[in-house]
């Protein structure tokens, strides 16, 4: 088959070397497919200063990641580049990450398990504006359809707001106030009162407790 149109241009953000480099391997296999810039320290920050300074078309985002998930990034490359498309690369089988992916922006969720199989043809339909949606997920939006027929709403409310969920992955993560004040351009004083909010509305004592809950939320890895 020939492509007479540009490759697609990707950018790649894992904090995996070894799965980042099997994915460009992948990607880059295809004639229609090519990665220009990856986050090689691997987090959502990174992956989003890459998008805002290449020229790229796709971004191919783990869900896990330091500083910033990928969901995280997806959200706020959504708001800053609403041309770029989004997949998102994952591990997690999980119903509540397919669907918050979706909200994020994306419009695909790829499973590592099968991205030989998949990712390719994810990447191409996301370029033509068509959502991809791997096998499992089918299932689950059925059930939610259903779900929703029989007096069901959507998804939950989100308990905490985008800004205190970054300052939990931060906190998870063991940064201190100052260091997430600086991260985030805005004061120690501010990542305090955020800080205190989440051990509010989440009903935990202390630094453990959050980081657990972080855990659970899968803002950050075991």
């Amino acid at each position: 088959m020939t492509y007479a149109r540009p490759p697609i241009r990707v950018l790649l953000a894992d904090d995996h070397t070894l799965v980042r480099r099997g994915v460009r391997l992948i990607l880059d296999g295809e004639p229609d497919l090519t990665v220009v810039a990856e986050a090689e320290a691997g987090d959502g920050a990174e992956a989003v200063a890459a998008a805002r300074t290449t020229d790229v078309d796709l971004a191919v985002l783990d869900v896990a990641m330091p500083r910033m998930t990928g969901l995280q990034a997806a959200r706020e490359l959504s708001r800053r580049l609403p041309e770029l498309r989004i997949l998102i690369l994952t591990m997690y089988d999980n119903e509540q990450y397919f669907f918050e992916a979706l909200k994020a922006g994306a419009c695909g969720y790829v499973l590592k398990s099968v991205a030989d199989r998949d990712l390719v043809e994810a990447c191409r339909a996301a370029v033509r504006d068509e959502p991809f949606i791997y096998p499992g997920a089918e299932r689950a939006l059925v059930r939610s359809y259903l779900d929703r027929l029989h007096g069901g709403g959507g998804l939950p409310d989100r308990p905490i707001t985008e800004r205190e969920e970054e300052i939990l992955k931060l906190v998870a993560e063991g940064h201190t106030s100052k260091e997430i004040g600086e991260l985030l351009f805005i004061s120690a004083k501010t990542v305090e009162r955020h800080r205190a909010n989440l051990l509010q509305k989440l009903g935990v004592r202390d630094r453990l407790e959050l980081t657990r809950y972080a855990i659970r939320a899968g803002l950050i890895e075991p």
